[in-house]
């Protein structure tokens, strides 16, 4: 059976331009692989997170009469684990009524005061 002179022509047509739209909607027309996808979305949580509990940290530390000292002993820890730590032991990570802090609401105290307590 001999195909039509058009077939091969036109199939190397629908190879090549499938190519280039994937080639341009990954580049400029949004599309994403679901770990770019997933990747994105963990890092918005996180920002959403740390902006909610940054005024209550803040708030937090206002209140504290001791807070300047506190925020510079974290200051001079370099670890993030030992800042961690600090946050733990000091009770800078607690809202009111609790008993232990939550994990995120440390890490973005130890995070963003050292950098939010110079803008005040």
């Amino acid at each position: 059976m001999t195909l039509p002179i058009w077939v091969k022509p036109g199939a190397w047509g629908v190879v090549l331009g499938s190519i280039l739209t994937m080639i341009v909607g990954f580049s400029y027309g949004g599309w994403t692989t679901s770990g770019t996808a997933l990747q994105q979305a963990k890092q918005r949580a996180d920002a959403a997170v740390t902006a909610a509990l940054v005024p209550l940290c803040v708030a937090q530390s206002k209140a504290d009469r001791g807070a300047a000292g506190k925020l510079a002993q974290l200051r001079a820890i370099s670890s993030s684990y030992e800042q961690q730590e600090f946050v733990t032991k000091t009770g800078l990570g607690h809202r009111a009524g609790q008993r232990r802090p939550e994990s995120r609401r440390r890490r973005s105290l130890h995070v963003r005061a050292p950098q939010d307590a110079s803008n005040n």
